[in-house]
């Protein structure tokens, strides 16, 4: 094979690995995502409303796998931040804690704030903050702290169980 042909292989098989879980969002869901937020989310009373705040202040913060601050988040450690910073929680720091701990939650019961995991390749290795309809703020590979749709492509389906603290 061709040295230019062997590089451009290699280099394909490098993307596809570092595309990430949630790399199958659109352009349009990307742009639409750095819009600010609706005064009725960030302003809304409770806890909701200050975690929509610790939200916007980390949104587009790049993923960094045991991130724990502005400079990189991973699912987990985005989480940990959220629930500190809006609501003066101290949760375990990775997702197998977090699902060792708080109080299980029924797919039909999923309320704002629970924090909800998706399986992915066998096993539950992605956590997010449920936010209400059918959005989640989580640290995603591909697009750093974002909101995605539960419904969306790549997460319909991966719902797995959720946890309230």
């Amino acid at each position: 094979m061709p040295f230019a042909i062997r590089n451009l292989t290699f280099l394909a098989a490098i993307l596809l690995v570092l595309g990430g879980c949630a790399g199958n969002e659109s352009l349009q869901q990307k742009q639409a995502q750095m819009q600010p937020l609706p005064p009725e989310l960030t302003e809304a009373p409770g806890d909701t409303g200050r975690l929509w705040q610790v939200f916007e202040r980390y949104r587009g913060a790049p993923y960094q796998y045991g991130g724990t601050s502005a400079s990189g988040f991973d699912c987990s450690g985005f989480i940990l931040t959220a629930y500190r910073e809006g609501l003066g929680q101290h949760l375990p720091r990775t997702t197998s804690q977090m699902l060792a701990r708080g109080s299980v939650v029924r797919p039909g019961d999923i309320q704002p704030g629970d924090v909800v995991f998706f399986r992915i390749a066998g096993k539950e290795q992605h956590a997010g903050i449920y936010m209400g309809n059918n959005r989640f703020i989580h640290a995603s590979t591909s697009a750093g702290v974002t909101v995605s749709d539960i419904n969306g492509y790549y997460w319909q389906g991966r719902l797995s169980s959720a946890r309230r603290f």
